[in-house]
């Protein structure tokens, strides 16, 4: 009882450390500010309208037009029935954002240390460790929440896998089934699939060393548990799991049914995403030693050095003022990798990768091999097109990895490996079991390793000619001289930063061998690697995420300035859509305060992409009427936004002279180039066979108003003395809108690619279309039941251990 006790205590202040830590860093938000993240910024545009119908409805809309012309909210943060996983994670990120999601950083990784039986000391410093990787700190900046949410709770899930094959089978299962939940509801599953193949790496090192052990009888208890707690923990996602999957079928994430081009060519049909569009961000093979040294390569695409930069001084030189010249040199493309675009290296420390190399010499049995594989299958996939074979068969029959782009972000599971086989070092070198001998030996060879690269990259400097993809843009912008310059910049942040690196592994290592030669206590040691170990993360992640990232609440609240377009716009009270052709098909500020036929989000609606891939993109002001864009915000001389009227908008539903039968999704896009869309619609009759009639008399006095408006029901009136088809410029999603005519449910089928239409009876009629997605109702049922079953599983074993605990004491 005692002994629970002080575990209990230390544990607590442990947990009370990490709060303080994740606060300390963020500081800011104790003054009540925020984060300013710009995918956030982005999300905030994109979720306005969903968001302030819950607001005043109360209830979940499921659906929004301002963005994309109409799309699903699943991937927009909805809230779903009996999605009590959501509540959970409410409670464990207490703390305001961004330290919340830090707290947790450090809170899953220390579980993850304990039930790898280590000390609670080693622990702790293996918490920070994972937390301070310069990635996981730069994801929090620029605001891909999901991703680091998802990241959080890896360690955690592993930790569970990790108790359940040492046979703590109870205590392994509940934890596997919360993190698992936890992980999923997260909403990241890209990250949650490189987590698998981590997972698929360990399991095999199990399989291996229970047949060389002849083991076989528990690894098969133990797999039979995880999977029953894999699915449990799935299944308490239900709703959203089904619900995005439905979306990613509809979406540029799912299977396109064209077979051509824009320009006619034929398209190469694949199943995912494309395979340049997947490999965009690969990492370079000798870019990766910046998970060593932060700026080998440059660091990110604006780089602060302030006043200690040759750039800055030649600015000076040129007589421009100081002012101007610093604020040039707060934002240099000193980034010189093969990448489009990089926020920050994926620095997870010299004194973790000293360790860690240490661990592979002196740590023993299973728990080395399937860190070590972990760490070279994900270096060996972040290297993307680099390392083309592996990455293309990973594509090509890898069940999902098609489905997932930006290769490079696997290395996360570095970030996660690296850390713990690191701690698990430091725990070789405090066993008094382990030979001294062995140590020394393991340090030695570490140490000269590490210090062997860094020569060697000291010595090779002058092979390298610090030009970036990027340059030859540079070049047009600022000139050679001003190039010249930012790329001894990079040669200088390449010598600095290496030489740094070289300080902490010989810092780390003497520490070290002090403690072996009996010079350190071990608190001592454990002490110094500690703070060795924050202040080298620390100090890099502070250039990329600071206090200056911090604005004030209502700032994040409304991330876009109005502008006078803005409010010449918003004076229209009809419902209308708008469209920026600066912003594209990739943006969300027209979307806070318009209905927009752009966007911001990674898997964007399949057809409609395609819609502005052959017409929008060129111009093709036919399809923009067809969509109802009232407005185009256009430049005027003086570069300023200026809405401009498009009056022949066709409106939000008018009725048709004629539809034109096709066969395939080719040949009904290719059509949508040469009708009148104001009088004719053409429609897939493979598709909707039950199309029997083409023609239609429309009257002169037939009409068809808007008359009640919300995201998810839409209320028309219409007036027709002629039976005919009404086209409306929504978009068509057949799993979830229900037509209704006076009360009625009537049968709506697509046209013109991504509108829907309807058949209308002669006469006066309401007509309403309301969003009633079945995924929904089914997906809550199975959620329901699955958090039963895990509600019960979790009080059933907190019984279980307290009756096992009052056994013992009868026992003594």
């Amino acid at each position: 009882m005692k002994s629970g006790l002080k575990a209990f205590f230390i544990h607590f202040f442990v947990f009370v450390f990490f709060v303080i830590v994740a606060l300390a860093y963020f500081s800011p938000v104790l003054q009540g500010k925020v984060i300013e993240q710009s995918d956030i910024r982005q999300y905030t545009g994109m979720a306005k309208e969903q968001n302030d119908f819950r607001k005043k409805t109360g209830e979940e809309p499921y659906w929004t037009n301002s963005a994309f012309g109409g799309m699903p909210t699943y991937q927009l943060g909805a809230y779903y029935p009996h999605d009590y996983v959501k509540k959970l994670d409410r409670v464990i990120r207490f703390l305001p954002r961004p330290a919340d999601y830090l707290f947790i950083y450090f809170l899953g990784f220390y579980i993850l240390l304990c039930c790898l039986k280590v000390d609670y000391r080693l622990a702790a410093i293996g918490a920070l460790a994972f937390g301070f990787s310069t990635y996981l700190i730069i994801i929090l900046g620029v605001g891909h929440n999901a991703k680091a949410h998802a990241l959080a709770y890896m360690p955690m899930l592993l930790g569970g896998i990790v108790l359940t094959f040492r046979k703590k089978y109870l205590w392994g299962f509940v934890l596997t089934a919360i993190a698992m939940a936890l992980e999923v509801g997260a909403n990241h599953y890209q990250m949650t699939y490189y987590f698998m193949l981590l997972v698929l790496i360990l399991g095999l090192v199990y399989l291996f060393f229970a047949i060389r052990k002849n083991e076989l009888r528990n690894l098969f208890t133990s797999v039979g548990l995880l999977l029953v707690a894999v699915v449990l923990g799935i299944a308490a996602n239900a709703t959203g799991l089904m619900a995005t999957k439905e979306y990613a079928d509809w979406s540029t994430r799912g299977t396109s049914e064209l077979t051509i081009n824009p320009d006619g060519s034929a398209k190469t049909t694949t199943k995912g995403l494309d395979k340049n569009y997947i490999t965009q961000y690969s990492y370079g093979i000798v870019e990766s030693l910046n998970l060593f040294v932060p700026r080998l390569f440059g660091g990110s695409n604006s780089e602060d050095l302030g006043s200690d930069s040759k750039t800055y001084d030649f600015l000076i030189d040129q007589g421009i003022s100081r002012s101007q010249a610093l604020d040039f040199s707060r934002h240099l493309p000193l980034y010189w990798g093969d990448q489009p675009i990089v926020a920050a290296p994926a620095y997870i420390g010299a004194v973790i990768l000293f360790l860690f190399l240490l661990g592979l010499l002196l740590v023993k049995g299973r728990a080395k091999w399937w860190l070590l594989g972990g760490v070279v299958l994900s270096l060996l996939l972040s290297w993307g097109k680099n390392f083309g074979f592996l990455t293309d068969f990973m594509i090509d029959y890898f069940p999902f990895y098609n489905k997932f782009r930006a290769v490079s972000s696997i290395q996360v599971i570095i970030e996660l490996c690296a850390p713990v086989l690191g701690i698990l070092a430091l725990k070789e070198l405090l066993d008094p079991t382990v030979e001294k001998s062995r140590k020394l030996k393991a340090l030695k060879i570490s140490f000269f390793t590490m210090l062997g690269l860094g020569v060697t990259l000291f010595l090779a400097k002058n092979t390298f000619s610090f030009e970036g993809a990027s340059d030859e843009t540079l070049k047009r912008y600022y000139g050679d001289e001003i190039l010249s310059l930012i790329r001894l910049d990079r040669e200088a942040v390449y010598t600095s930063d290496l030489l740094r690196t070289l300080v902490f592994v010989i810092l780390a290592a003497a520490a070290i061998w002090l403690f072996l030669k009996e010079k350190l206590k071990s608190n001592i040691l454990i002490l110094a690697i500690g703070v060795l170990i924050v202040v080298d993360l620390v100090g890099v992640d502070l250039r990329y995420v600071n206090k200056d990232d911090f604005v004030s609440k209502r700032k994040m609240a409304a991330p876009f300035p109005v502008t006078p377009a803005d409010q010449q716009i918003l004076q229209d009270k009809s419902i209308y859509r708008v469209y920026d052709p600066q912003e594209g098909l990739n943006g969300a500020r027209t979307s806070f305060y318009h209905k927009s036929i752009g966007g911001y989000h990674a898997a964007k609606p399949a057809r409609l992409q395609d819609l502005f891939d052959f017409y929008i993109y060129q111009g093709k002001i036919e399809i923009l009427n067809m969509l109802n864009v009232k407005y185009v915000v256009q430049q005027n001389e003086e570069g300023k936004s200026v809405p401009t009227l498009n009056a022949n908008a066709n409106g939000n539903a008018w009725f048709i002279d004629s539809l034109i039968g096709v066969n395939s999704a080719n040949e009904e896009i290719t059509a949508l180039g040469s009708i009148d869309l104001k009088h004719e619609a053409v429609v897939n009759t493979t598709e909707f066979s039950n199309i029997n009639r083409f023609d239609f008399q429309v009257d002169s006095l037939a009409t068809v108003t808007l008359t009640d408006y919300e995201p998810n029901h839409l209320v028309y009136k219409s007036s027709n003395p002629n039976a005919g088809v009404l086209v409306f410029s929504e978009m068509f999603y057949e799993n979830g809108w229900n037509a209704y005519i006076d009360g009625q449910r009537k049968d709506h089928f697509r046209v013109n690619y991504v509108l829907r239409a309807l058949k209308v009876p002669e006469g006066d009629h309401t007509i309403a279309f309301k969003f009633e997605p079945p995924i929904i109702e089914k997906g809550s049922q199975i959620t329901l039941i699955s958090s039963i079953l895990l509600g019960l599983i979790i009080l059933g074993g907190i019984l279980y251990s307290v009756k096992r605990s009052s056994k013992k004491e009868e026992d003594q």
